[in-house]
């Protein structure tokens, strides 16, 4: 029973990070329906960048940390002005496209830069100091990336819900040209939003950095964070974080009582089969237009 328990418990810390990015990407795609497979790149980038700055330059945390973040920030900003805005007649498959571009030129721009070998990049806690909850164990690093992940979820859903902003880039995502006639800065709540999502993309590439620091160290944790927002519904930003929690949890049960080997692919099941029976995601409504 106490392996049980360890085993979920292990699940949901994992899954923590797949929602960090899960979280990136629905913010995007509830404004613009792009799905952007650039996003574990640009939080490689800003990681990386931190690194520099740490390890080369000999900042403080709480100045390497905040400078990230702002740079994440003006990064998404960067990207979306400068490429997404200047594509001729966009659609949806040709961003895609453009996003896929752009990862694999920010990751080869990273490799080039600072090299394949693995790195370690200093942190204020240690990813091996762990928190004793009677006979399961957490890392104090899980534990805060659960927190900030529950935190960052329950902030966006405010937001997008509440504030003025919010309301203009869901009206954005739902019809650009009427919220355009109403006055609505379209371009401007586009590059907004890629800001915001790139900046939470560096939150979760900072508190995965401890564990894992080199090139192709968000690969796994976006395709994870893209299958639990197609899980939880790509326009839920509740359902993107507790399908990430399900999707690490039933990979840690496969992995564990199943194959430790074939416990990847069971993301990308889950993918198949949602898409399969509940197109819209579980905790999305699916919405049919006519014409």
């Amino acid at each position: 029973m106490g392996e049980l328990v360890q085993t979920l418990v292990s699940g949901i810390a994992v899954g923590s990070s797949y929602a960090l990015m899960g979280l990136a990407m629905v913010i995007i795609y509830k404004t613009s329906e792009v799905i952007n497979f650039a996003q574990g790149e640009m939080a490689l980038l800003s990681v990386f960048l931190t690194y520099m700055v740490l390890e080369y330059y000999h900042f403080p945390f709480y100045v390497a940390f905040p400078s990230a973040l702002a740079f994440a920030l003006l990064l998404g900003f960067f990207l979306e002005f400068a490429v997404l805005r200047r594509a001729k007649e966009p659609n949806v498959l040709g961003m895609i496209i453009i996003t896929i571009g752009l990862e694999m030129i920010l990751m080869g721009f990273v490799s080039w830069k600072f090299g394949a070998e693995p790195k370690t990049m200093r942190f204020p806690l240690s990813p091996y100091d762990s928190l004793s909850l009677g006979e399961i164990f957490v890392s104090s690093l899980e534990a805060l990336t659960f927190v900030v992940a529950l935190t960052l979820m329950t902030v966006l859903f405010l937001f997008l819900r509440y504030s003025k902003l919010g309301i203009a880039m869901k009206a954005t995502q739902q019809n650009k040209m009427a919220a355009r006639l109403m006055g609505i800065r379209t371009n401007r709540i586009l590059m907004i939003t890629w800001g915001i999502s790139s900046l939470v993309g560096c939150t979760a590439g900072l508190l995965i950095a401890p564990t894992i620091m080199q090139p192709y160290m968000m690969w796994d944790p976006m395709l994870k964070g893209f299958a639990a927002a197609v899980l939880g519904g790509m326009t839920s930003l509740p359902g993107s974080v507790f399908g990430a929690y399900i999707i690490g949890v039933v990979e840690n049960l496969f992995g564990g009582y199943v194959s430790i080997e074939f416990k990847s692919a069971v993301a990308f099941f889950i993918i198949v089969l949602v898409l399969c029976i509940k197109p819209s995601g579980l905790f999305a409504r699916h919405y049919v237009k006519k014409v």
